[in-house]
């Protein structure tokens, strides 16, 4: 619905594509200030380039410790406040786990738990001074299901629902929200790396979301009253089997 974040200014991480991509064109929608952090600045420019001054492209590669850092100062100087994080940046390593690359797996759960961590443990000080805020991550449906051909990417999104829920519980007596999106398969480039048979069943058979969907969840969490806090939201297509 417009307007509805009228004031807010909201991050969102892996902003150049996929749900991260919709969900700040959600937020934009909305009547939000959206800060779009990416490591494609080709993408980001042409992106914000789109919705004038309300979309402001952050050039960060989040697996670089000096640049994760710098998130929150850079956000502040270019917006000067912070209400809602969306922590949606990941990747994905699926198959076998005899044929995972380590660094591959190193990558994964950096971006996936320890980047996601980081990205939280800097904002809360802003958000606790203010004594209000958001903060939504995107988990999978693999959080909550041990999906036996992605063993990696499924571990690194169990690792970060607990993370989620036990952080929630530390601060939302500061006026602070914290929840997760729990999606099935979405169409994205994340899930290129699936079973060839898997996906051409998933296709097949319609069981895939569109990012937009997820993106409207976000959104429903975000609006709710002050009072009330979605903690997890699981999403299915609907003829997706597990």
């Amino acid at each position: 619905m417009a307007n509805e974040l009228d004031g807010k200014v909201a991050v969102v991480t892996g902003a150049a594509s996929g749900i991260g991509l919709a969900s700040a064109e959600a937020m934009l929608a909305a009547g939000a200030r959206v800060v779009l952090v990416d490591r494609d600045q080709a993408a980001l420019e042409r992106i914000c380039g789109g919705h004038g001054s309300s979309a402001l492209p952050l050039v960060l590669d989040l697996l670089d410790p000096v640049a994760c850092a710098a998130l929150l100062p850079r956000v502040l100087e270019a917006a000067g406040r912070l209400d809602i994080l969306h922590a949606n940046a990941g990747s994905y390593v699926g198959g076998d786990l005899i044929d995972a690359e380590s660094a591959a797996i190193d990558r994964m759960l950096n971006l996936n738990v320890n980047v996601v961590m980081k990205n939280v443990h800097d904002v809360l000080p802003h958000m606790i001074e203010r004594g209000s805020g958001d903060i939504i991550v995107t988990s999978s449906l693999a959080a909550h299901f041990p999906t036996p051909w992605e063993p990696v990417y499924a571990s690194s999104k169990w690792a970060i629902n607990c993370f989620v829920q036990t952080v929630r519980r530390q601060v939302f007596k500061h006026g602070i929200r914290v929840g997760s999106i729990s999606p099935g398969p979405v169409i994205t480039a994340l899930i290129a790396d699936w079973p060839a048979e898997k996906l051409a069943e998933a296709k097949a058979s319609g069981s895939l979301l569109d990012t937009a969907e997820v993106a409207e969840v976000v959104l429903f969490m975000l609006t709710r009253p002050r009072g009330m806090t979605i903690r997890d939201v699981v999403m299915l297509p609907t003829n997706f089997d597990l």
